[in-house]
This record gives structure tokens, sequence and C-alpha cells, in this order.
């Protein structure tokens, strides 16, 4: 475990219960959608591939435009 997340820890159990498995809760969702992100882009990597190749194709043949975010 890293000095921080030790830090973190030891402030955390200074708090009480509720507050430590709101806390908890958070952090185990957050780890969750991590592990959920990761799944769906390891399974997605050839079809990201493709984007991006048809991307720059559409780049280099000039078909693209320079985003201008006063217009959004």
């Amino acid at each position: 475990m890293t000095e921080l997340l030790e830090q973190a820890i030891a402030k955390l159990k200074t708090l009480p219960s509720n507050e430590q498995d709101a806390i908890a809760t958070m952090i185990l969702e957050e780890l969750e959608d991590e592990r959920l992100w990761d799944e769906a882009f390891s399974r997605s990597k050839d079809k990201l591939a493709l984007l991006a190749a048809a991307a720059v194709a559409e780049y280099h043949a000039g078909k693209t435009e320079e985003l201008d975010p006063d217009t959004l």
C-alpha cells in the first residue's frame, strides 16, 4: 500500500461509521466502473482502431475542419 493511501485510510478511520461506509461505497463503485471500462475497451480495440484509421483518412482527404469552440 502506498504512503498516500495509508494517509487517506488513517483519516477515514477518524470519520463516523456512516461517512466511512459512504466513502467506501464510492471507492468500490469507482473501482468497478474502471473494471467495466477496461473490459469494454479490451473488447473494442479493433473497432477503435478502425474508427481511428477512418478519421485519419478523412483528415488526409480534406474532409475535416478545425473545431471552433465558439460555434459549439
